[in-house]
């Protein structure tokens, strides 16, 4: 194996990255194994492959001593000056014991050792670029389906979508293009472990970096996001140009950004929110497609009353109380949402102290 076993580290260490005597170093740990394995050897042996020509030799080691008892242990001090004339007693003398076939073993171990290490690398590459795309989005095909998990075939490796991170009402059919989110990427005896997910808000972020370009060049900036998977997501922007309008630029022309990637999460309703500084805006902005009349805070309380006509009311609240909950967790504030008539009962019966200008707006209500 000698000068060819040389080449083809060489060639190894060029095209996979793995260092020549490493593998050498490698090899010749596995070579004392298969040596006492083969020989039923307990000696205690040391292998060494010459890195220039390849030839293996074993080497039993003794201690050197005046009164040798045992010959696989030790040597007489005689013996081991012939070996080497600086030994004394006490020295560790190496004793060449390459057996005559040995070549052949060496040649099947060392084979071994390469392809295992060739994995290792391959391994150690793959989860490097993909430890590197955590929290960025892969496009995969689904290639099976077990145990309810989701195996999505992303070329160099699989992705695992446990039901945790499944859209509910989502269909994964076998063979079909997917988009998932990589949350994490842990290393396992049999290579990387990618975990992925469909409904982390991370997958509607990426989705719009991909899809408006004022968001990648850094113009137009998320601030925020609140997710109900496979319902509705609400997202806050914020333009750095006051000439580009952060909301005209994510729906696009005739609405063709936002609506590809409602087509990617398979009909999800996405409401864009022009974010703003003035949390009484912010409020407002949030409770979209709702129309907002007026918002009094409390900042103290992070609390915020919000008055809607009589007609907005239901979609203010949204379906089971959807549309307010997403716009609490987009805004950080907790949001009370009363109607026109609601508000003017509350005050006509006194529970409500409000100032003057609040009840100043009430009876602009009421002339409306």
């Amino acid at each position: 194996m000698s000068a060819e076993l040389i080449h083809a580290l060489e060639q190894l260490e060029k095209e996979k990255g793995i260092n020549k005597e490493t593998l050498i170093s490698a090899i010749e740990a596995a070579l004392i194994t298969a040596y006492k394995k083969n020989f039923g050897s307990t000696q205690n042996v040391r292998v060494s492959i010459d890195s220039k020509t390849g030839d293996v030799k074993v080497f039993a080691l003794k201690r050197v001593t005046s009164n040798p008892q045992n010959d696989q242990a030790e040597i007489s001090l005689e013996e081991a000056k012939k070996i080497d004339a600086k030994l004394e007693e006490d020295d560790i003398a190496e004793v060449e014991v390459t057996p005559r076939k040995f070549g052949r073993i060496a040649a099947q171990t060392a084979k071994q050792v390469v392809v295992q290490r060739i994995r290792e690398a391959e391994r150690g590459i793959i989860f490097d670029e993909f430890y590197n795309r955590e929290n960025d989005i892969v496009t995969g095909i689904i290639q099976r389906i077990e145990k309810k998990n989701v195996i999505i075939d992303l070329g160099k490796a699989e992705a695992l979508l446990v039901p945790a991170e499944q859209t509910p009402g989502e269909e994964y059919k076998f063979n079909t293009r997917i988009k998932a989110y990589i949350i994490e990427v842990k290393k396992t005896t049999k290579g990387p472990q990618i975990l992925v997910s469909r409904t982390h808000p991370g997958l509607v972020k990426r989705l719009f970096e991909l899809e408006v370009p004022e968001i990648h060049d850094g113009t137009v900036e998320i601030k925020n996001i609140s997710r109900e998977p496979g319902s509705r997501t609400k997202i806050a922007v914020y333009s750095k140009d006051s000439d580009v309008d952060p909301v005209g630029a994510c729906v696009g022309q005739k609405g063709t950004r936002v609506q590809a990637i409602v087509n990617e999460l398979r009909g999800e309703k996405i409401d864009i929110i022009k974010w703003s500084t003035n949390p009484e805006e912010f409020i407002s902005n949030s409770l979209s497609p709702a129309k907002v009349i007026r918002v009094d805070i409390n900042e103290e309380e992070k609390t915020a009353k919000v008055t809607v006509p009589d007609y907005q009311l239901s979609l203010a609240i949204g379906k089971e109380g959807q549309n307010v909950r997403l716009a609490a967790k987009l805004t950080g504030w907790k949001i009370d949402i009363k109607s026109e008539s609601q508000l003017r009962t509350t005050i006509e019966q006194g529970l409500l102290n409000y100032d003057d200008s609040y009840v100043q707006d009430e009876d602009e209500f009421s002339e409306n």
